[in-house]
């Protein structure tokens, strides 16, 4: 007679069938994605949702320092000093904690598909004067005890399902209930299915997929801003040899200055030149002094700004120690033309300043589906299942409705038992299912949110096109001062044996006494120069060719340096 339960039974083998589903294909992160989040009930859980511990940062003292001392200094090659500046660089930590944001967003994105389980309970004691004879007493009293609870989720394909139970004890004093106490309980299946708006994992993954596109997208901005650190920092390091070299220069200057002042001095006191003739050495070696001192100020300066890329700032027993760099600045030996249109090629494919533009195509592509979503009607299909059962101690009345007294014949004892019976035993089932249409008529707030997606489309395409220029541009220019600096390399070598042969000419005209002294700090100077424009335009090559490796996003690459 029951035409209930077979129904029934496809109804729980579907729903058991969608939820083994789920279970066998969970929704999670890839390994790299995935952030603490326990489970309840773990103890992590109560640790880290009712924990007072306020997070405490540390900061780390610099490390390999003492790796790299050689006696009293630190001796340092490129390679070791960009592995220092990799290892102590503030800003590199800073660049590695800000990606981390990101990735923590992708977490955040699966948190729509996470379970919830609620419960609730209360007790209601309620006594009220009768009114009517049917009251059952004349004052009444009444206690009532509910007690719900229900698990909720949201499936990839959109389907939401709540399981629910619930149970209520109900007491009184009324002499007509046939229960008391009375237990009321049920079990409550409910879905609801996006036939539209919201339909299909497609949509309903658009956020996480949104996260792990912005997610690539900072780790190309890292990556850029990497390559300008590691860029900053080797500047650094060749404005160290720069200055070095010209103290080296300056340095021999003043000895020159210094020698070329003593033979003035003993050739005045043997009369061989007049009183008037000595300021210009004087005047000389008082110039080489001050290039000498201001040389040695520069280094100072270059030095700290060098300490600082590496971290040895941080550290005081490291802070004033002497640093021998064993880099030198000798003349590029490369004398191959270098294609523009090839490098410029190479910097399209390996610019992460270009990859994070061209990945908000990815995005714009992902919010247009998703404000198109939002344009679609929102018809569900809705769908419930209630079990009822009913338990309690039965209590039988006679002439309940007569002039005497209800009188009991009879106590059955009964409770919980009874009702979960009835309520897992399915026998008094309800259905429900059906269809929920929201029809917005106009949604000018949707259309507007849908043209912007258009345009912000366009404006992402013609900002990679205009990176594309700004990149072409930066690229022909680096290679055009890589190009330059290393012809002017070679004139500078070329000025400077100039410069040595007039001074060595001049060294001997003035021995045999037809120059003058002039001529011959004159032609000292030249030479001084020269060396200084040498040592000046081979570290400018240097840099030249560090900034063609960074605007072709190359530079990491070349130093070895990886990323992930």
């Amino acid at each position: 007679m029951n035409l209930f339960p077979p129904l029934f039974r496809r109804t729980l083998l579907s729903a058991t069938a969608i939820t083994a589903v789920a279970a066998a294909q969970p929704i999670m992160p890839t390994a790299g994605e995935l952030i603490s989040a326990p489970k309840f009930p773990q103890g992590a859980y109560f640790r880290q949702y009712f924990g007072r511990d306020i997070p405490r940062v540390e900061l780390m003292p610099p490390v390999r320092l003492q790796d790299f001392m050689v006696g009293d200094h630190l001796e340092l090659s490129l390679r070791g000093y960009l592995e220092l500046v990799l290892a102590n660089n503030t800003e590199i930590q800073i660049q590695k904690l800000t990606v981390e944001t990101f990735k923590n967003n992708i977490t955040g994105a699966f948190g729509r598909f996470d379970p919830i389980f609620t419960t609730s309970f209360q007790a209601t004691r309620q006594q009220q004067q009768a009114n009517t004879i049917l009251a059952g007493a004349n004052e009444l009293s009444t206690l009532n005890q509910p007690f719900q609870a229900a698990y909720q989720q949201t499936l990839e394909s959109g389907t939401q399902y709540t399981v629910g139970f619930g149970a209520t004890k109900f007491s009184t004093n009324d002499s007509f209930a046939t229960f008391n106490p009375s237990i009321n309980s049920n079990l409550r299946l409910t879905f609801t299915q996006p036939l539209m708006r919201d339909r299909g994992a497609a949509v309903n993954r658009i956020p996480i997929m949104l996260a792990r596109s912005r997610y690539r997208q900072a780790e190309y901005n890292v990556q850029d801003q990497l390559l300008r650190i590691i860029d900053a920092a080797e500047r650094a390091y060749w404005a160290v040899i720069e200055q070095r070299e010209v103290l080296r220069v300056n340095e021999g200057a003043l000895q020159v200055s210094g020698e070329i002042l003593k033979r003035s001095q003993r050739e005045l006191e043997l009369g061989a030149i007049s009183a008037l003739e000595i300021f210009q050495p004087q005047q000389n070696y008082a110039f080489s002094e001050i290039a000498v001192t201001q040389s040695r100020y520069n280094l100072q300066q270059a030095e700290d700004a060098l300490r600082r890329q590496m971290g040895a700032d941080l550290d005081p027993q490291f802070r004033n120690v002497p640093i021998v760099l064993t880099e030198s600045t000798l003349p590029p030996s490369d004398e191959r033309p270098l294609d523009k249109e090839q490098w410029v090629e190479i910097a399209y494919q390996k610019r992460p300043d270009l990859k994070a533009v061209l990945q908000n195509f990815d995005i714009d592509d992902l919010q247009y589906r998703q404000v198109r979503n939002r344009l679609l009607p929102d018809l569900a299909l809705t769908g419930t299942y209630i079990s009822s059962g009913r338990g309690g101690n039965f209590i039988p009345r006679q002439n309940n409705l007569g002039s005497g007294v209800s009188v009991a014949s009879r106590l059955v004892p009964g409770g919980l038992g009874d009702a979960l019976h009835h309520v897992f035993g399915f026998d008094f089932p309800t259905y429900t299912m059906g269809l929920t249409l929201r029809l917005p008529l106009r949604d000018r707030q949707a259309q507007a949110d849908l043209a912007n997606a258009v345009i912000a489309k366009r404006l992402d395409t013609l900002r990679a096109r205009n990176t594309e220029q700004q990149i072409r541009l930066e690229v022909a220019n680096a290679v055009t001062r890589v190009e330059s600096s290393r012809a002017s390399v070679k004139q500078a070598q070329v000025a400077l044996d100039f410069s040595i042969k007039r001074r060595n000419a001049e060294q001997q005209r003035y021995d045999l006494g037809v120059s003058t002294i002039f001529l011959l700090i004159q032609a000292e100077q030249d030479r001084n120069r020269a060396e200084g424009d040498l040592v000046t335009r081979s570290v400018q090559y240097r840099r030249d060719l560090l900034n063609l490796l960074r605007v072709s996003g190359t530079l990491l690459e070349e130093r070895g340096i990886a990323t992930n």
